[in-house]
């Protein structure tokens, strides 16, 4: 079968922090040649881009590549009976602002490292193979703000699993303590959309539901009869943290969507 995705080409936007010349090259060496390897596992190649000097190290990419329409994962569609199956662990946002203040050991770091360093894109083949019904990754507003982007999309409710919610290893210990990223609170705005949120606030999870991901893994929706086989393929593909983390369900006559259970 084709590929979901085909990487073609990206241009690098860099900022390495001021310093003494031969210091930001081999920065900036070491940049390009990690971006150089990960493009290449793609088919892609890094075609240019733009670098700069300043306060703190920045780096990110323009990809371009082509997809095929009829194997496209879109927010909309899912289906009520559906199950969603959530592909990497989440907490990379209280982890990284522990790391910060100097909180969070070392091998916590480490896992999230190993964790964001996992591509999407074998995942995204494996639940098309299973007939995903709609799909996003998990980025920068949370595990709960991009299923609402899904249940507004689908016009669906959804019953949301909290303790089958995959974590990172430290994550619960961090948010215990209180420490969690600066783009929080305003992903919190979005607990208007749980139906129960306040019989669930004090639940060691909670907060996590609104912890900002950098390179999330996949959120998607799938035929219940195919979860089985689904989880079973993406663990043999590497996603070892993969889970069944809810049930979509007919639109209901409240506002809010998401019923935690």
């Amino acid at each position: 079968m084709p590929s979901v995705i085909c990487f073609q080409s990206a241009l690098a936007i860099a900022t390495v922090p001021f310093g003494r010349e031969v210091i930001v090259e081999r920065t900036l060496s070491d940049l390009l040649q990690g971006t150089q390897d990960v493009l290449h596992d793609v088919g892609a190649v890094l075609s240019g881009g733009h670098s700069s000097e300043g306060a703190e190290l920045a780096f990110g990419l323009t990809v371009n590549g082509l997809v095929d329409k009829d194997r496209m994962l879109r927010k909309t569609g899912m289906q009520p009976g559906d199950v969603l199956i959530l592909t990497k662990p989440i907490g990379t946002g209280t982890l990284f602002a522990a790391n910060m203040r100097g909180k969070a050991k070392g091998r916590w770091v480490d896992g999230a490292i190993k964790s964001m360093l996992v591509s999407n894109q074998a995942a995204a083949e494996v639940l098309y193979e299973n007939g995903v019904t709609a799909c996003t990754d998990v980025t920068g507003f949370g595990v709960l703000g991009h299923l609402v982007e899904m249940t507004k999309a689908s016009g669906c409710d959804v019953d949301l699993m909290i303790d089958a919610l995959p974590l990172l290893d430290g994550a619960l210990e961090t948010v215990s303590a209180g420490i969690l990223s600066s783009l929080q609170p305003q992903n919190v705005r979005l607990r208007r959309a749980i139906t129960n949120a306040e019989e669930w606030y004090w639940h060691l999870s909670y907060s996590l539901l609104f912890d900002p991901q950098t390179a999330g893994g996949l959120l998607a929706s799938i035929p219940e009869e195919k979860a089985e086989a689904c989880l079973s393929d993406l663990r043999t593909q590497g996603y070892q943290s993969a889970m069944l983390v809810g049930r979509v369900k007919q639109r209901g006559t409240e506002d809010a969507a998401i019923n935690l259970i």
